[in-house]
């Protein structure tokens, strides 16, 4: 009996955005009851793969063949009928719509009449929902209202609803962590037992080998091997994604804490609404400050408090020893030391996407550079490159705007325009979600120098790997309150995690908040 052609064969695939090559000549394999990674740093194509396979970009040369007969998906909805679906990192939910309308779109109950059939698509949605396990999500709920990792649930919701050929999952746990990545692995799984392909990209290694079969790296639009994993040592798939070896993942640990200062930034009993309930800590000059916990635990809140960006209903914020009140995230800024936020979604909180990089940087302190009304553009554009060259980021940002440019780089962006400001103190929520291994690298070490030049980093992150190895002391917690500081010898992934879950049971005796 002859072997079944793969799901989906990409041969050669060339696309161009101008003079900018975005795949030269790529190819990639998929068989039917297999989990693909797709690996490969940002901008190395494989958004625009994903995009050619959505249908939503058009190859200039190459063939791909789906179920072995060459096709031209010439829209979503073609490579949809060809059993193509895709869950996008950048959510594509209308956030005005309801979960009902995203979940169905297009594909709604309609009556004889053409008018849709309300109840019939929630209790569609509803069936489709508890069969994932996503029951707890409000099938009425408009989407604007939903927290991102169960947007991000959504979003994948939605691809597996048409039992896809192929399921393109693209960054699916860069919102995602803990008991939320093992739901994900069960989708994958029963994905793969009805005989679908799976394409899973990720940043994350841990994931790729526990997930999935075969990987493919690309590296600056060409795809420049595959292999079956565990074939070969983690070290060279790093070394394939981001063409040299990286010595150490993370820089090497220095005791930077100047516990002996007064605190540069202190929370006494803060609390906001229901989630955050009386929290209390001390940030020291030079120091790392770690914060772990579970999606919905408190800990946006937390910084969000931090930063003048919610209001406390009890206890008070101090700098420099001093009680403040922060009435916006202006009044954080432009404090005497100031405190700056680069938030979750960098896309929709972080950064202006269709202005430039020189705009997004300079914003904060663009009266720095004006004087009578008039921005003096050459000091702007000094100022902006300086930084720039500090956070890796090629100069050609400065005049092109934010959107065109990789996650990676929109990150180290949003971490640029606080440094412009001269803040001392950097609540970092999640900085490295959704971006490659060797920009990772990067944002480590610029952390890493910012603590030691003597400033103050407050970092949440969904990979504990980075607080155990990064922070100085890590603080974790459960159900709006800070349940556990740990620091030194006790600072290891299972008894954060342990922490997490709330199983810790002599967590709040060992808190030294």
């Amino acid at each position: 009996m002859p072997e079944a052609p793969p799901v989906v064969e990409v041969s050669a695939v060339r696309k161009t955005y101008g003079a900018t090559v975005a795949l030269d000549g790529a190819s990639i394999s998929v068989a039917a009851a297999t989990v693909h990674a797709l690996l490969g740093e940002n901008g190395a194509g494989k958004s625009t793969m994903v995009k050619i396979l959505s249908g939503l970009v058009q190859p200039n040369s190459g063939e791909i063949r789906v179920c072995g007969e060459a096709r031209a998906l010439t829209s979503p909805r073609v490579a949809q009928s060809l059993g193509l679906q895709t869950a996008f990192q950048e959510m594509t939910q209308v956030r005005d719509l309801t979960v009902t309308q995203n979940l169905l779109l297009n594909g709604e109950p309609v009556s004889a009449f053409g008018l849709v059939r309300k109840r019939r698509a929630e209790e569609i949605a509803v069936a489709h929902l508890e069969k994932l396990g996503l029951g707890f999500i409000d099938p009425r709920a408009e989407v604007r209202d939903l927290d991102l990792p169960v947007r991000q649930k959504l979003e994948i919701a939605r691809a597996v609803f048409k039992k896809p050929k192929l399921l393109l999952l693209d960054e699916p746990t860069s919102t995602l962590s803990g008991r939320d990545i093992d739901w994900l692995g069960r989708i994958i799984a029963d994905a793969k037992a009805s005989g679908a392909a799976v394409v899973f990209i990720s940043h994350r290694m841990p994931e790729v080998k526990e997930f999935c079969e075969f990987l493919t790296v690309f590296r600056n639009g060409k795809d420049v091997g595959s292999a079956r994993v565990g074939e070969l040592p983690e070290e060279e798939v790093v070394r394939m994604i981001i063409g040299r070896s990286l010595t150490s993942t993370f820089p090497q640990r220095e005791d930077t804490v100047r516990a002996d200062e007064t605190p540069r930034l202190s929370a006494r009993e803060v609390s906001t609404g229901a989630r955050l309930s009386k929290a209390s800590f001390d940030l020291a000059p030079g120091e790392i400050l770690g914060v772990s916990g579970l999606q919905g635990m408190g800990m946006q809140e937390l910084f969000l408090g931090c930063f003048g960006a919610a209001p406390l209903s009890e206890g008070h914020i101090e700098i420099n020893g001093k009680p403040v009140t922060l009435m916006s995230p202006r009044d954080a800024v432009r404090g005497n030391i100031g405190v700056s936020l680069v938030p979750e979604d960098r896309k929709t909180e972080g950064l202006f996407l269709k202005l430039d990089g020189l705009k997004n940087m300079s914003l904060p302190v663009l009266d720095r550079f004006t004087r009578f009304g008039l921005i003096d553009e050459e000091a702007e554009a000094d100022a902006v490159r300086t930084v720039m060259q500090s956070v890796q980021v090629h100069d050609r940002a400065i005049f092109t705007r934010a959107g065109a440019f990789s996650g990676g780089n929109q990150q180290k962006i949003a971490i640029g325009k606080w440094l412009m400001t001269g803040s001392r103190v950097l609540l970092l929520y999640d900085p490295t979600r959704g971006v490659d291994v060797g920009t990772k690298h990067e944002i480590y070490l610029l952390i890493h120098e910012f603590a030691k030049s003597g400033g103050s980093v407050l970092l949440f992150s969904s990979e504990i790997p980075e607080l155990v190895n990064l922070c100085h002391r890590v603080l974790v917690m459960y159900k709006g309150s800070i349940v556990l500081e740990l620091a030194g010898e006790q600072l290891d992934e299972e008894t954060i995690i342990r922490a997490a879950l709330g199983e810790s049971a002599d967590a709040g005796a060992r808190f030294e908040g």
